[in-house]
């Protein structure tokens, strides 16, 4: 009950456009700022510098251009460019080639041939270049046409696309059989939307437990599945999964948000484990922010430590 009041009292605040104002003027204005803990910096530039170190030691990395729900043509068309400026940035930085990106960034709350031909864009140009690119995977009211834009640019033989699955969500159980009659990538996280009763597990007991079966579907017939999670739980279910089945551990990889669980993240590393941080970056990054103090309250008081001495 206290994540759910938790999801919707941040997911209220990233919708205030006053709010989203005063942070965005110090929230990432300093090195030490509340917000850069969990965000690269407003710049590709910061992003690339925060990708240099984290891959120095030994850690895969994606890089996420922050931005959603872009309202016309010219905004999608912008963000669009913006990632193809991204790519070449990202190539003649040396660092790795795996960047992340929303389907409402690129249209698809216009119209989905906007959307396809947008993203067409991106994944030629990621394609020439040999990017992997992640679809993320957005609100409930969005999993159906994110997973068909994401099914028709595969089968126009754009395999170097992934999607992610939310195990909040009710109906993925179904959708990684559908995913994984693909051979397509997968990364599984439990979900940071504030969803209905009628499409989410609303206990966190049953996500997780809805979380272990689609993991287990991924490692036994997923392609090279990526299990995002900060749960230690979840971890080792994982990691204790994986051993039964005597799986080679560059068969899949965990994942973790930059700037959370840092002592997760070494101990991983330190374990052996095949590991990508998601580095998020960009002017939009006040949503994002939210949401992952909605997904874990205990991060509000490095937040409040931040303003306070600022």
């Amino acid at each position: 009950m206290l994540d759910a009041v938790s999801k919707s009292f941040f997911h209220a605040l990233a919708r205030s456009s006053t709010l989203k104002h005063v942070a965005s003027r110090y929230g990432m204005r300093r090195p030490g700022s509340f917000a850069r803990r969990f965000i690269a910096g407003e710049t590709i530039d910061e992003a690339l510098e925060a990708a240099r170190a984290i891959q120095a030691g030994g850690v895969l990395i994606t890089l996420d251009q922050l931005g959603e729900s872009v309202t016309n043509a010219a905004e999608a068309d912008a963000a669009t460019r913006t990632y193809l400026t991204v790519v070449d940035r990202i190539v003649a930085a040396g660092v790795e080639r795996n960047i992340s990106l929303k389907l409402t960034q690129l249209g698809l709350d216009i119209d989905r041939t906007t959307c396809l031909d947008n993203l067409r864009r991106i994944l030629d140009a990621a394609r020439a270049h040999d990017f992997f690119v992640r679809i993320d995977m957005e609100n409930s009211p969005y999993v159906d046409a994110t997973l068909e834009v994401f099914e028709a640019v595969w089968h126009q033989g754009y395999h170097n696309a992934g999607v992610v699955l939310q195990s909040a969500l009710m109906r993925s159980e179904e959708d990684v059989k559908r995913v994984n009659a693909l051979g397509a990538r997968v990364r599984l996280v439990k979900g940071a939307y504030k969803e209905p009763a009628a499409v989410a597990h609303q206990r966190k007991a049953d996500a997780d437990a809805a979380f272990v079966r689609i993991m287990q579907a991924l490692l036994t017939g997923g392609t090279y599945p990526a299990i995002a999670t900060h749960d230690v739980r979840m971890i080792e279910a994982t990691k204790r999964f994986a051993a039964e089945r005597d799986l080679a551990t560059d068969a899949y990889e965990f994942q973790m948000l930059y700037g959370i669980r840092r002592d997760l993240q070494a101990a991983l590393i330190a374990d052996g484990c095949r590991f990508r941080v998601y580095v998020p970056f960009g002017t939009e990054w006040f949503p994002y922010f939210m949401r992952r103090l909605g997904e874990r309250p205990a991060n509000v008081g490095f937040v409040l430590k931040g303003i306070l001495k600022g």
